[in-house]
């Protein structure tokens, strides 16, 4: 941002759309040969909007009143020889000027608004072919957009915010499931002590990559559609990690890493629906998988 913009107040004008607002405070820079006297008349003629007009000569002048003082929109008269404001609107817009810009001048309209959007200025306006109401609403509806702009960008901001912390909290409860799968582990005495009473993680056979592929595939799924199609899948699952003497605990690890990927994968989307999808399988699969073991046992049992 330019050093004489910083710290520029944040406006608190609120427009309502489609009306023109009672009142406006507008900055018109303009040069000595034509200054805003003429200009200011005219507004005053008209009764739609009570328009407070304040003047600055110069390029140097209007980047001062802007540093020092909030306008609602800001006019900038085009005079090539004396003050371009194509190259004002460009340099204000640079510096982090937000501003609602509009440019008169006596050049034709179909010659210079194209110009002058593309300098970033709001609208341009022919003086000799406009009129007084006709600029009120040209700035209205600027200072509307611009309003519109910083709500979007507000709200979009609060947003990212949202799932940032949406996704944070999710990494921070995966991390506690865990914690909490390793009591499950040394409660049901998997994992030793060393003679120093330090714990020992016991060898474990890792599960094939295969099996945490398909894992994916299902959460994935889940996610998406739920329970509703997906029992004779998760049944086939928790008979197969029955089969294969897959424990609990090393079922609930193959779902955190499972869940850990697919909020990694997340980018912006919100994590909150995941966890609770991701929740409910793992409640689900291990429901199938005591039924898998329940039936085992049935099995063995004289």
């Amino acid at each position: 941002m330019h050093p004489a913009l910083k710290g520029s107040p944040k406006k608190m004008f609120v427009p309502r759309v489609g009306v023109l607002p009672p009142r406006m405070r507008i900055l018109y820079v303009t040069t000595y040969e034509r200054t805003g006297g003429w200009l200011a008349e005219a507004l005053a003629a008209d009764s739609a909007s009570d328009v407070v007009l304040e003047e600055a000569i110069g390029f140097a002048a209007g980047l001062g009143r802007l540093r020092d003082d909030v306008f609602d929109a800001v006019l900038v008269s085009h005079r090539p020889e004396e003050l371009d404001a194509l190259a004002l609107a460009d340099a204000l817009r640079t510096a982090g000027c937000e501003d609602p810009l509009v440019v008169l001048g006596e050049q034709d309209e179909a010659e210079m608004t194209a110009l002058c959007l593309e300098a970033r200025a709001d609208a341009y306006l022919c003086v000799p072919s406009t009129t007084t109401r006709t600029l009120i609403w040209v700035v209205a509806r600027a200072i509307e957009r611009h309003y519109l702009l910083r709500e979007n960008r507000r709200l979009a901001q609060a947003d990212q915010h949202r799932l940032e912390l949406e996704q944070s909290d999710a990494v921070q409860l995966v991390s506690e499931q865990r914690g909490l799968v390793r009591e499950l582990d040394s409660l049901a005495g998997a994992v030793p002590l060393t003679s120093a009473g330090a714990s020992v993680e016991p060898a474990r056979i890792p599960l094939p990559p295969q099996l945490e592929a398909h894992y994916r595939e299902l959460l994935r799924t889940y996610v998406m559609m739920g329970s509703g199609n997906l029992a004779v899948e998760m049944h086939a699952l928790a008979q197969l990690l029955a089969t294969a003497n897959v424990s609990p605990a090393q079922t609930l690890e193959l779902h955190l890493a499972v869940l850990e990927g697919v909020l990694k994968g997340l980018g912006g989307r919100s994590a909150r629906h995941v966890m609770n999808r991701a929740n409910l399988l793992a409640m689900e699969i291990g429901a199938h998988l005591c039924e898998a073991y329940r039936q085992q046992a049935t099995q063995i049992a004289p």
